[in-house]
């Protein structure tokens, strides 16, 4: 029976190889991943906007954003809890210093998929057939000659509370919580890369959602690849996948603790997405998530959480994170 993990592999280690570009995806348990080299027919049906590296027109004329409606329906403080409660049990028994929970959560709007995909402003796009899309802010790796670098983002915080930025970088949990990860990363890191090094740490971004602007904590941590890399971008990503900013430390432990908790399946929500252009490979964390099942929206958020967590706090963060992220918002609604 074929393996679809090591099938996939082999197709990005060979066109990395012969420097052909590619598209990819890789679901959150590795176990359907997908890859298109930019003459594949099935690429008409999937849009994506990475980072410049698109399959639309960059001046493809955008139509006017309607008036939206869009309503969220979190799941209940209690049952959240509950899964809050089996996460820090085990950070306090010593199984997991960091765990990214993550629930679902039901959403409305008279917006399609694809309208959402074609008026977000994020860095990182993909509109997969009517099953999915993802406006991601967070980079995962980036290769460029022999030098590879990822970008964790651990940390979130509404712009509008008074002198947030400095709230949030002085927050000793906070600052834990992204410490453990740049480690974590620098470790991954060190599996595909040597002389591996901290290029620039804790720096805020700005994120715009509907209804708020959003300041996330990153870090840049960068290696050398070894002399034996020679494009094989499929077993880079077998090896540093899943992506530590989105499960924890250490790895395979928190693991299990995440199946344990959250007992709903992630499917391409923290996966990765990214591109080959022939040259220089660029991928990004697949957050910021929505999911039509069955005609019903479903957005996916989570956060970090150490032994130190505030669970309400964590509840709240969760629910911020889902979002329309739109330039410009002529109605809104909750």
């Amino acid at each position: 029976m074929e393996d679809p993990k090591r099938n996939f592999a082999q197709k990005l280690n060979a066109w990395g190889k012969s420097k052909t570009p590619f598209v990819f995806l890789v679901d959150y348990r590795i176990e359907k991943p997908q890859a298109w080299t930019l003459d594949d027919d099935n690429l008409n049906e999937i849009r994506f906007d990475l980072n410049g590296f698109r399959s639309i027109d960059k001046d493809e004329v955008k139509s006017p954003l309607p008036e939206f409606q869009f309503y969220k329906f979190p799941v209940p403080f209690e049952a959240y809890e509950a899964k809050f409660n089996h996460v820090v049990r085990n950070l306090k028994a010593g199984n997991s210093f960091l765990v990214n929970l993550s629930v679902p959560t039901d959403i409305t709007t008279n917006l399609s998929l694809e309208e959402i995909f074609g008026h977000s402003e994020a860095p990182y796009r993909f509109l997969y057939k009517n099953e999915f899309v993802c406006f991601s802010p967070e980079i995962f790796i980036k290769i460029k000659g022999n030098r590879i670098s990822s970008f964790p983002m651990k940390g979130t915080i509404d712009a509008s509370i008074p002198d947030a930025e400095n709230v949030i970088l002085a927050d000793s949990k906070e600052a834990a919580e992204h410490a453990t990860i740049v480690d974590l990363i620098r470790n991954d890191l060190s599996m595909v890369a040597e002389k591996v090094w901290v290029e620039k740490y804790r720096y805020i971004d700005r994120i715009q959602t509907s209804d708020k602007t959003l300041l996330q904590v990153s870090s840049e941590i960068a290696g050398i690849l070894r002399d034996d890399f020679e494009g094989k971008f499929g077993d880079l990503l077998l090896q540093m996948l899943p992506a530590g900013s989105i499960t924890g430390a250490p790895k395979p432990s928190t693991l299990q603790i995440i199946e344990a908790a959250e007992k709903y399946e992630r499917g391409f929500y923290t996966g990765v997405m990214g591109y080959f252009d022939g040259e220089n490979f660029e991928s990004a964390v697949m957050i910021r998530f929505i999911e039509n099942q069955n005609g019903n929206f479903v957005f996916k958020s989570g956060g970090g959480i150490t032994a130190q967590s505030n669970a309400q706090n964590e509840y709240q963060e969760l629910i911020d994170k889902v979002y329309l992220p739109f330039a410009h918002v002529p109605h809104i609604m909750f």
